[in-house]
């Protein structure tokens, strides 16, 4: 690194400050050693043989400097500060409307930890920027080379701390300044931004003092007045000295070693070490060079900074493994300021500053041939002249910062037409806005300029003005003014990525959604009707649209009418399709595989093979792929993961989400195929198993729940009959209903059903042991717990639904009220957490079972509270076997009286039923009547 000299142009700044801090400060040494090095900062930096062309990020000030002295130059090489790996992309920008942004994308993580992923790196690019007017005049200017020569985006994670709570710097972790939330403030995602001159203070309070100071809310509004205006017009020689300045102050004030600082010391060794390489390689004229970079970094104290010989070699690392696809994406202004903590509108602004400056000096900026939304473009001259001759370093600092700002008057007529199309804009807004409001908003922008010492309004100071004056009140769903401000004053212009730079993928969409007839690249929501019965040309597009709608974001891709599930397929569709808003998502589709059947592939399998892959998972996967994909084979491979996950479950927290599916799916395979699949009789076979393991402890788990045990046992008992046929053993089950032991009032009810369907527990004993807990003052309070178990029970076991009716009618008409009432809302609550699916079932079957009439419920008599004597068996009179055990009735007699019964026998040969026999001999007119009734052969046959 060159060591500034002890003269040069700067020794009267760096005396005149030295005695400004000696004057002023009350620790001179310190702010003088600051103030020197800075002087020192600028010194070395513009000593350098390779030209540093200091920039800020999306400042039109730089972008018009950058003009400038590429059209005065005329350099052979540039070297631009951005991410290597990034330049293929570059050529593309001929193809889009800016703002774009270059993307790196990672899904498959080698290298780095895997809770990052997906990676993803950003570079947005506008109009109004100096790196975007380099990237033109290199691309459009035969014989000239850009080189990107920062770190790649392999380099970006790779120097990210590796700490268990470190992630990755996001772009919308918003500060005070974030920009507006919103679709057009997302298209970044949550993607890694990388810009070129990050200039901002890195004290909070070195801010907050310039600000306050200022007579501001905004870091954009200070750069505005403060930066941009001044240097607006300034000569080359004096915007590199006032960016390295500013780039010094900010890098010095500093706090102690930061960790940001470090990596960007890394960035500045690796951008230097590339450029020697280049230099060295190509054998080109430093002086024929341009090297691009942030201001922050053009003060760069690294000992390998400028050309020296001497300087120690910097050692790259290697990249990982990481693939990364590389591809561009559409942005936006408010994408910007979300990403890079910028105020409102400020991109925005910036875009107007710009084309007024243009229009104002003359300037032709260079664009891309055929660059989409352009209206000029101009050429670099071809011819390669000397490099600009060497002048001799001045000092323009001193007469820079001595000098007064420049009075520039009044702009009425601007400033009028600001205030006329605001009123406009907000009464189309709903604002009752009138002339007066105009009036007012001039008069307030004048007035709020001056109380900040300016001599003209800025926008902000109109935007200021325009809400103090017109917006009253704020009404849900409408605009707020300043939004109206920023859309007059130039908008949230959203790029386009053309159809030539799209990935495959996104290209093969295109056309495969072509006979809709809908222009998929316009941002509006398109309506799209499908008529699949008339038209065969639509099924394609019909599978193509319900596949986006899996992969793509919710609102990318609605259907409005129609729907795909397990076995159907409407005829006619509706859809709302907006390609054109979620261009993004769909470009990084294009970075997983060439087709979005492949890539829907790829992520069913990531689905059940991840780390937190579950069994219900699997079968959710195992759905959508035969809705989407109709691939026999992939299920299958789906079908034995979930095999192996379910085997695998240690809990049964998703054991209504299994049973749920497993009965869609049986319902699926039983319309449409002949048989089960392999993978499916598998299942149940395993489940079976491994349910009726965890069953007991299930019972007494407090982490269990009801709803859970209640779904183990709805699929032992309903998957019951194919387990058996499959080899399962039925005793399996009752040994774990037997060794459940539950304490909890509801799983104490779930056990007593899985014992009553096991045939273990008869009806009469469980409503017998239902009578005691009513009748147990102990137990009423928790009855509902109970009811809640019972309702349960109705899953595995649905032949209780008039049983729970009974129950709950008993309960509502034995209890008292004082204890009824306190617990109805338990009732509620427990019926409404754990069992709000089968109350339906159980409403269904009370009014099967209630009278459909008003007047009929007082004459209505419980079924359940009838006794009808079962009736008597028929009794054999005669017979072989009847007089066999009459003559010999000694085993019969102790089987009796086993069974308590001392009734005598009667023998065979005596008569029976003499009481009846006579009754029908005094009063024989009925049997008369019922024998005149009987064919005469039955009659005979009586008679004999």
């Amino acid at each position: 690194m060159t060591a500034p000299t002890a003269g040069g142009p700067f020794v009267g700044l760096r005396q005149q400050l030295t005695a400004a801090a000696a004057a002023f400060a009350d620790s001179p040494d310190t702010l003088a050693g600051i103030l020197a090095g800075m002087v020192d900062d600028v010194d070395r930096a513009l000593a350098v043989p390779l030209e540093i062309f200091p920039v800020c990020h999306h400042s039109p000030a730089s972008a018009l400097a950058m003009v400038r002295r590429l059209r005065e130059k005329q350099p052979r090489v540039i070297y631009l500060e951005l991410c290597e790996d990034l330049q293929p992309l570059l050529g593309e920008l001929g193809n889009c409307r800016l703002p774009v942004a270059v993307q790196a994308f990672a899904s498959e993580l080698d290298g780095h930890p895997s809770e990052w992923g997906p990676l993803s790196v950003v570079a947005p690019i506008t109009e109004a920027s100096a790196e975007y007017q380099a990237i033109v005049y290199a691309l459009e200017t035969p014989g000239v080379e850009l080189v990107l020569v920062d770190r790649s985006t392999d380099h970006v994670f790779q120097w990210l701390p590796r700490a268990p709570e470190a992630q990755p710097e996001g772009a919308l972790q918003m500060g005070v300044e974030g920009g507006r939330p919103g679709d057009d403030a997302a298209l970044h995602g949550d993607a890694v931004g990388v810009e070129i001159g990050d200039l901002r203070p890195g004290f909070a309070e070195l801010e907050a003092y310039l600000l306050h100071h200022g007579k501001v809310r905004h870091w954009s509004e200070w750069w505005d007045q403060y930066v941009e205006q001044p240097l607006a017009e300034a000569d080359h020689d004096t915007y590199r000295q006032v960016m390295v300045l500013i780039g010094s102050l900010f890098r010095r004030l500093r706090p102690t070693r930061p960790e940001r600082l470090d990596r960007d010391e890394d960035r500045e060794r690796y951008m230097w070490t590339r450029m020697r390489e280049h230099l060295a390689a190509s054998g080109v004229d430093p002086g024929h060079c341009l090297y691009v970079c942030g201001a922050f970094h053009a003060a760069s104290q690294v000992e390998q900074f400028g050309l020296a010989s001497d300087a120690p070699a910097y050692e790259i690392s290697p990249r990982t493994g990481t693939r990364w696809r590389y591809g561009l994406i559409p942005s936006s202004h408010s994408a910007i300021e979300t990403q890079f903590g910028l105020a409102p509108g400020s991109v925005s602004i910036a875009a107007a500053t710009w084309t007024k400056a243009l229009k104002h000096s003359g300037l032709v900026p260079f664009r891309l041939d055929g660059q989409r939304g352009a209206r000029a473009r101009a050429r670099g001259r071809g011819g390669r002249g000397a490099a600009a001759p060497a002048t001799g370093l001045t000092d323009r600092l001193s007469g820079f910062l001595a000098a007064p700002p420049e009075l520039t008057g009044l702009d009425e007529a601007e400033l009028r037409g600001w205030c006329v199309d605001i009123v406009r804009l907000a009464r189309r807004n709903g604002y009752l806005a009138s002339t007066a409001d105009a009036i007012a908003v001039y008069e307030s922008s004048i007035l709020l300029a001056g109380l900040r010492n300016r001599t003209r309004p800025t926008p902000y100071d109109f935007a200021d003005a325009a809400v103090t004056c017109i917006e009253k009140d704020v009404v849900p769903g409408r605009r707020d003014v300043r939004r109206l401000c920023e859309i007059l004053l130039g908008g949230d212009r959203v790029g386009q990525v053309g159809y030539e730079a799209l990935p495959p993928l996104a290209r093969d969409v295109l056309e495969r959604l072509r006979p809709l007839g809908l222009d998929l690249e316009k941002r509006t929501v398109q309506r799209a009707l499908l008529d699949l019965h008339a038209d065969s040309r639509l099924a394609p597009c019909s599978d193509l649209l319900w596949i986006l709608r899996y992969l793509l974001p919710h609102d990318a891709i609605r259907p409005i009418m129609g729907e795909r599930r397990l076995g159907h397929r409407s005829i006619q569709e509706s859809w709302d399709v907006a390609l054109g808003r979620h261009q993004r998502a769909l470009i990084e589709l294009g970075y997983e595989g060439v087709t979005v059947e492949q890539v829907l592939e790829q992520r069913l399998r990531r689905a059940v093979r991840g780390p937190q892959a579950t069994a219900a998972g699997a079968l959710a996967a195992i759905e959508d792929a035969i809705r989407l994909l109709d691939s026999p084979r992939l299920v299958d491979e789906l079908g034995a993961r979930a095999v192996e996950l379910l085997a695998a479950e240690r809990t049964v927290d998703d054991a209504p989400n299994v049973l749920r599916r497993i009965r869609r799916l049986l319902a699926h395979y039983r319309a449409t195929a002949t048989a089960l699949p392999a993978w499916y009789e598998a299942f149940v076979a395993a489940g079976y198993t491994h349910y009726c393991t965890l069953l007991p402890s299930a019972f007494v788990d407090e982490q269990a729940g009801v709803r859970q045990v209640g779904a183990m046992l709805g699929f032992l008992f309903s998957m019951e009959n194919l387990a058996l046929s499959l080899g399962c053993d039925r005793t399996q089950l009752e040994l774990a209903v037997a060794q459940a032991h539950p304490e909890a009032p509801a799983k104490v009810a779930l056990h007593w059903t899985a014992r009553h369907q096991l045939g273990l527990l008869p009806l009469a004993e469980l409503r017998a042991r239902c009578a005691e807990l009513l009748a147990n003052p102990l137990v009423v309070p928790i009855f509902p717990q109970y009811l809640s178990g019972f309702v349960q029970a109705l899953d595995p076991v649905p032949g209780l639904a008039s049983f729970v009716v009974e129950l709950m009618s008993t309960a509502f008409a034995q209890l008292p009220d004082p204890i009824l009432l306190p617990w109805l809302p338990t009732l509620i609550t427990t019926l409404r957490e754990h069992g709000s699916e089968l109350v339906p079932l159980l409403i269904r079957e009370a009014a099967r079972t209630f009278p459909g009439a008003l007047p009929a419920l007082d004459t209505w008599v419980p079924p359940w509270a009838t006794t009808t004597p079962a009736p008597a068996p028929p009794v054999v009179s005669a017979g072989p076997v009847v007089g066999l055990l009459t003559d010999h009735p000694e085993s019969v007699d102790a089987i009796a009286t086993l069974l308590g019964c001392a009734n005598p026998w009667r023998r065979h040969d005596q008569l029976g039923r003499t009481e009846v026999a006579a009754l029908l001999t005094q009063h024989p007119d009925t049997a008369v009547a019922v024998a005149d009734l009987l064919p005469a052969g039955s009659r005979t046959s009586r008679q004999g």
